[in-house]
C-alpha cells in the first residue's frame, strides 16, 4: 500500500511547522500541525495543559489526537514528544512516511528562546540537553527518511524531503 502522507518528526525548533507548510504548498497537499490540532480540540494552549496537569498528560492527549488521524495527502507536523508513544508512531508509520528533521543541539538552542513557555513536554528536573539526547534516539529509531537540518535552508530541506520520499514508498 502506498502511503499518501508525510510525517515530520524532530525537536522543537527543527522546523517541522515551517517546512511542513512549504512541503504542502510545493506538493499540493494538505497540512496538519498536531500541536495546533491539540489546542483546537482541547481549547487550551500546550503550556496551559502542562500548567494544569503535567508533561505525561500532555503526551497522553497528543497520543489520543494523533491516533484519531484518518487522513490522506497530508503533511503532518508532529509535536516533538510524539515519538514517546509506540502506538502513535506505529499509526503514523501505517499512514505516512516518517521524516526526521535532524538539527544539532546548538542550532536548536540558537533558534529557540522560549523554552519555559513553549509547552515542551519534559520532566520538571530534566534539562533541555537531556531531553534532546533522550529524544534523538527515538527520532532515529522511527525515521524512515532523515534530513540534515544543519546544512540546508527551509526551502532546500522541503525539496530534499520531497525527492527522498518520492524515492521511498510515497511516490
Amino acid at each position: 500500500m502506498k502511503k499518501s502522507n508525510i510525517t515530520l518528526i524532530g525537536m522543537p525548533g527543527a522546523g517541522k511547522s515551517t517546512i511542513g507548510i512549504i512541503l504542502a504548498k510545493n506538493l499540493g497537499m494538505g497540512y496538519i500541525d498536531t500541536d495546533i490540532l491539540i489546542q483546537i480540540n482541547q481549547q487550551k494552549t500546550l503550556q496551559e495543559i502542562l500548567d494544569e496537569s503535567d508533561y505525561l498528560n500532555l503526551r497522553r492527549v497528543e497520543e489520543q489526537e494523533i491516533l484519531r488521524l484518518n487522513i490522506t495527502n497530508q503533511i503532518i507536523a508532529t509535536g516533538g514528544s510524539a515519538v514517546y508513544s509506540e502506538k502513535t508512531m506505529a499509526h503514523l508509520k501505517t499512514i505516512s512516511t516518517i521524516v526526521f528533521l535532524d538539527v544539532s543541539f546548538d542550532e536548536i538552542c540558537r533558534r529557540i528562546h522560549n523554552f519555559d513557555t513553549r509547552g515542551i513536554a519534559c520532566a520538571e528536573n530534566q534539562t533541555f540537553e537531556d531531553l534532546y539526547q533522550e529524544r534523538l534516539q527515538l527520532y532515529r529509531r522511527y525515521a524512515e527518511v532523515t534530513v540534515d537540518g544543519n546544512v540546508m535552508d527551509q526551502d532546500e530541506m522541503a525539496e530534499t524531503i520531497a525527492e527522498l520520499v518520492s524515492q521511498s514508498d510515497l511516490g
